[in-house]
């Protein structure tokens, strides 16, 4: 007899672990435990989403005759770590052996590698790309552009593709994708779902121990089980789907959602199969249901990006998430902890935060990244602090959006500049300018936008790393031919403003 480990993101039926196990004689061990839920300080709606989750898959692998082991969070015998409930079960039930698949972070990864009880590691065969392979694709080259990693995963997996060929001769349709703030959103939103009695269970004991931290825990909604992320799916494939392409990037203040899907936090417990989301929305444009500039984003982001950046993960090692290629090393400020702010972007995407552990992908790049790679912040903290407060946010996908992408720490791994911009990009984008208290428009002044003075500033520290990239000369070009004495202003406040932010000052 063995012991099967399924982590609280690993719920999935065809998990690696469960496949190699014998359901006769073998036991799975599931935990909640203290560990877990404080390595940094989770949003009290992702810890009641992955519990409310883990309880109710026990319950369906109990139904398809396996047998669980199970600890709860308050179980008074609870060691309170991963290894030590697997030590613990071992001497229950007289096992010497583990089998598991690999976690998705480095951190239990080693935990398990380390173990007094011998556990073995099978790859996680829920990915598209395995590690093998995504090594193999990197091994040689110069750069790891995601793109051409699309490429080779559109092509293995067939999808959206005719003789061998991207359906509608592109494989990209990103440039039909960048549409700013529409004038009205049809859209419901995603579904909603009512707590049934093994979430409000969760809900109470998530409320009691954590109900002092970042985060609202009501109303709580999010599909906890398959049936339920399944109706999720079909549900945004029919009403959000068709505009999803288009809009993807628009923010506008108060719609939370957009056209956007949510179901990234089913496919990241393992309640769906990226696999199979992927084939139903090739499946929707096939029958007319929705554009092919819509089914093409959302897949690449799947099957393109999500791919990607797990590969980046493992191919780095753990090491990755301690980057800091641009020596950024300011404190991250109280604001993204809801502090107030004058900046109506930060409230604005902080405050959906705070209520619903979701921003969609350009709030978080273009907004709360943006803003801190602009003001120098400490990209370590940045990480800890998007691990904690989405809910779809486990550190093999976070670490590389935010250390890679967002904040450039990795020195250019996985994009080739740095992610910045002024106000002008978030007033194009969304509404947010409008009810702001500063002005996007004026470019030095009480009221210039801060994100004005941060670019130009951030540009000239970092002059000697950026100015000779092909993709920024045009910007260096731009402050070259200021007025010396302007630039100097636009230094000088910006100077201020930083001076503020670390004085703890309302910004």
């Amino acid at each position: 007899m063995r012991l099967v480990l399924v982590l609280g993101d690993q719920l999935s039926l065809s998990l690696s672990a469960l496949h190699h196990a014998d359901k006769a004689r073998d036991i799975v061990v599931m935990a909640e435990v203290a560990e877990e839920t404080g390595y940094v300080w989770h949003h009290p709606k992702k810890i009641a989403l992955v519990l409310a989750a883990m309880r109710k898959f026990a319950r369906r692998l109990e139904e398809d005759g396996w047998r669980v082991a199970y600890t709860r969070l308050d179980d008074p015998e609870t060691t309170g770590s991963i290894v030590g409930e697997l030590q613990r079960r071992a001497e229950d039930f007289g096992a010497t052996e583990v089998i598991a698949t690999q976690p998705g972070e480095w951190r239990l990864i080693e935990a398990l590698e380390t173990a007094a009880i011998a556990v073995h590691q099978f790859e996680d065969s829920r990915f598209v790309c395995r590690s093998a392979e995504f090594e193999g694709w990197a091994e040689g080259r110069k750069s790891l552009r995601m793109e051409y990693f699309y490429r080779e995963v559109r092509r293995k997996t067939g999808i959206l593709m005719e003789d061998g060929q991207p359906t509608g001769g592109q494989w990209n349709y990103d440039h039909d994708n960048r549409k700013g703030p529409p004038d009205h959103v049809e859209f419901s939103g995603p579904m909603r779902f009512d707590p049934d009695p093994v979430t409000l269970e969760v809900l109470t004991l998530v409320e009691g121990r954590f109900g002092n931290r970042f985060g609202d825990l009501a109303p709580f909604w999010f599909a906890t089980d398959r049936q339920q992320a399944l109706a999720q799916l079909h549900h945004w494939i029919a009403g959000g789907l068709p505009k999803f392409g288009d809009y993807q990037d628009a923010m506008v203040t108060g719609q939370r959602f957009m056209w956007h899907s949510l179901i990234s936090t089913s496919i990241n417990l393992g309640l769906l199969e990226p696999l199979e989301v992927c084939l139903v929305v090739e499946a929707a444009y096939r029958a007319g249901q929705v554009p092919l500039n819509a089914a093409e984003g959302f897949v690449r982001q799947v099957i393109g990006w999500r791919e990607y950046v797990r590969g980046i993960y493992m191919l780095k090692g753990p090491d990755y998430v301690r980057g800091n290629a641009l020596e950024h090393h300011r404190a991250l400020p109280g604001l993204y902890w809801g502090g107030e702010t004058r900046m109506a972007c930060l409230s604005e995407v902080v405050g959906q935060t705070k209520a619903e552990a979701y921003a969609h992908h350009i709030q978080r790049l273009m907004v709360t990244g943006n803003f801190a790679l602009l003001a120098g912040i400490d990209p370590y903290q940045v990480h800890e602090w998007y691990l904690a407060v989405y809910a779809d946010a486990f550190e093999w996908v976070e670490a590389p959006n935010t250390i890679g992408m967002s904040q450039f720490a990795d020195g250019g791994v996985i994009a080739s500049k740095p992610y910045i911009s002024s106000g002008a990009y978030i007033d194009r984008m969304s509404d947010y300018c409008g009810g702001c208290a500063y002005k996007v428009k004026d470019k030095v002044g009480a009221a210039a936008c801060p994100f004005n003075l941060l670019y130009w500033h951030f540009l000239d520290r970092h002059r000697a790393r950026f100015a000779a990239n092909p993709r920024m000369g045009t910007m260096y070009r731009t402050w070259d031919r200021m007025d010396e004495a302007h630039r100097e202003r636009v230094l000088a406040e910006a100077e201020g403003f930083l001076a503020r932010l670390d004085a703890g000052e309302v910004v």
